[in-house]
């Protein structure tokens, strides 16, 4: 049984791994933000640049280790520092401390070490055992050498109190590191066959995973073991976070006063400069992604329980969201921009990442307003939320759309911005419409049989008008490209657009039309049964199970259906509902041509009467041929009784099918 504290543990754990990995990110930042001069030597830019990548492989090497190497490297990397500060403060406290007179002061004036004499050595005898303990403890040194290793830190200080002369003393120091440095060098040989069947084995495992999973399953595999994400959210807070300290530290000395509250127009200039500085390279701008990707996340999961859906899909807006970003980043390509043009530039980004996001979020809310509306729930405190936030998704984009054209003249942008904000208000109210009409449904409880080709109508035009902003928008990114700011990022993300906005959404159209048109000549080709023979039949449809009021079409295996409920059945599948067998035949297509639809609908059949007996008669002799001892109706009402259970599951598929 997991506890409390077992998980807690565990998270601790996951944040300290988090936290050492993010100095990795720090050293790849400075390394690509650093610049070197191009006056220089050959050899010495080539030394530059061999460094560069060294320490870049090196850094992402330890960015992806396992957590107990991380731990590992981290705890022999901190061996060799303590070994190294204690030698430094060696070299200091011969060379340079004077024990009997001066004080002992750092840069900002704080007292080191006390004044004079026996309390400063016993200081140095403390300082130089908790080096000694932490480089034997990281380390692992169990032997009789740990205790010489500490007697050599000792041996200096030893030194300094008995008096010897200066010279012997520089000597001691000498040759106490020169013991330390090959300890440690004896450390690392012992430690790189280790290091070397671990790197062998990292390396195996990585060349299996990618011959079994690919290149895609192994980066998203060490995506999340890393937790690349959560590392890129630290290293760009820390790293705002240090800049925010120094700039308000320089703020106050300008302004030479104690207050820890500074004027507004400080504070904006302060923001500015944040936000500038914090996507100032790639590293920085996957890190504001990260944090974007966060926020994006708990608002699309906070309007999920505000709205009441319970979807997985809908949980995409944390991906969805930054990838945008990203993407609108390098296309317009962000970080290598001046400051001031980098702000703009950002500011114009967000409102585009923000139109998106409403889109996204209208794409969560409409099946919800559609479940609602079809399901024919009445309760006011289960519509008000969707309808709450449909309404907030017309009224921000216009609000939008108005502090924009009030503040910019017009250019391509604004002009992007703009048709995304129209387009999200006419999906919204194309998604009410559809609301209303499933609504006044509900509420009249009668079959309305043009309810469907109503709900198509509506979509079919919202469908069209994005259609249409398709278009419009890839001739606004066109025009960008050849005139503004020409990229290949942008030419793919165009063709990208071209492809899945303009081309797939052209072709899925046309299909539904066909499919709808298809399904009108299927049902044409049914004889028609109205008047006196519909009172005759006495049941109801096996799609819908209302009655029959007004007609009802009869299958060539004798069933009857309303013409609504079966032409959207048509749309899925080509069998009867109640036996799978064919309802229609080309030639029986062809042989009808002459009957016409009304608005989808079809007109009444003049030789109803007689088609009707001409069915009758030919499933007659049908069922003589095959020796059937049961007559027409009890067949009918066997197969009724006996498949419906098998088309449950197509049939509850139909009546969700509001296209």
């Amino acid at each position: 049984m997991v506890t409390l504290t077992d998980v807690g543990y565990a998270q601790a754990w996951a944040a300290l791994e988090v936290a050492l990995r993010v100095p990795c990110l720090y050293i790849i930042d400075a390394i690509f933000n650093s610049y070197y001069d191009s006056s220089q030597s050959r050899f010495c830019i080539g030394l530059q640049i061999f460094l560069r990548l060294l320490g870049i492989f090196v850094s992402s090497i330890v960015l992806i280790l396992s957590q107990r190497s991380l731990f590992k490297f981290y705890m022999y990397s901190a061996a060799f520092l303590l070994a190294a500060t204690s030698v430094l403060v060696n070299y200091y406290a011969v060379l340079h401390i004077d024990f009997y007179g001066a004080y002992n002061t750092s840069a900002f004036g704080i007292e080191l070490l006390p004044r004079k004499g026996p309390s400063q050595w016993m200081a140095l005898i403390v300082l130089q055992l908790t080096f000694g303990i932490g480089y034997i403890t990281l380390l692992q040194i169990h032997s009789i050498y740990s205790q010489l290793i500490i007697l050599d830190l000792l041996v200096p200080v030893i030194g300094l109190i008995t008096e010897l002369p200066l010279h012997v003393r520089e000597t001691l120091v000498f040759t106490s590191s020169l013991i330390l440095i090959l300890n440690t060098l004896f450390v690392l040989a012992v430690k790189l066959r280790w290091f070397y069947y671990s790197t062998r084995y990292v390396y195996l495992l990585v060349r299996h995973m990618y011959r079994i999973y690919g290149l895609q399953l192994l980066m998203e595999d060490t995506w999340k073991r890393i937790r690349f994400p959560d590392i890129l959210r630290v290293f760009w807070l820390t790293r705002i976070t240090a800049q925010a300290t120094v700039l308000m530290y320089i703020l106050r000395m300008a302004s030479e006063t104690d207050s820890f509250f500074i004027s507004w127009d400080d504070f904006w200039d302060l923001i500015c400069n944040l936000i500038i500085s914090g996507c100032d390279s790639t590293l920085t701008v996957l890190g504001m992604s990260a944090v974007i990707s966060s926020i994006a996340h708990y608002l699309g999961l906070g309007i999920l329980a505000f709205i009441g859906s319970t979807e997985e899909d809908d949980r995409r807006l944390g991906f969805v969201a930054p990838v945008l970003f990203f993407i609108l980043a390098l296309q317009t390509g962000l970080s290598g921009l001046r400051p001031e043009e980098r702000l703009i530039r950002l500011s114009r980004n967000m409102c585009l990442l923000l139109t998106a996001v409403l889109h996204f979020i209208h794409g969560m809310t409409d099946p919800v307003l559609m479940s609602l509306s079809a399901s024919h729930v009445s309760s006011f405190r289960r519509h008000f939320p969707v309808l709450f936030v449909s309404a907030c998704l017309f009224i921000l984009p216009v609000l939008l759309s108005y502090v924009l054209w009030h503040h910019y003249a017009l250019n391509t942008w604004l002009f992007a911005v703009t048709a995304f904000c129209v387009e999200l208000c006419l999906k919204v109210i194309v998604s009410l419409t559809v609301y209303t009409l499933f609504m006044i449904d509900g509420y009249y409880n009668v079959l309305w049989e043009k309810l469907d080709d109503y709900v198509y109508y509506v979509r079919s035009t919202g469908n069209i008008i994005e259609f249409i902003f398709g278009v419009v928008m890839f001739g606004n990114g066109a025009y960008t490209m050849m005139f503004e700011s020409g990229s290949k990022i942008r030419a793919c993300m165009m063709c990208l657009h071209a492809y899945f906005n303009i081309y797939l959404q052209a072709k899925n159209g046309w299909k539904t039309f066909m499919n709808r048109r298809t399904a009108v000549k299927k049902i044409n080709s049914l004889p028609e049964i109205k008047g006196s023979r519909l009172q005759e039949i006495d049941d109801v449809c096996a799609i819908c199970y209302h009655e029959f009021t007004t007609s009802a079409r009869m299958t060539p295996c004798n069933h009857y259906f309303h013409a609504l409920c079966l032409r959207k059945w048509l749309y899925i599948q080509d069998t009867c509902p109640m036996c799978h067998q064919k309802v229609y035949t080309e030639d029986d297509i062809k042989a009808n041509s002459n009957i016409r639809s009304n608005n989808g609908f079809i007109a009444p059949n003049e030789n109803a009467e007689e088609a009707v007996r001409e069915a009758a008669a030919a499933e007659s002799d049908r069922e003589l041929n095959e020796d059937d001892s049961t007559d027409c109706e009890d067949d009918v009402q066997t197969e009724r009784n006996g498949v419906i259970q098998n088309t449950g599951t197509a049939a509850e598929e139909f009546n969700e099918d509001t296209d």
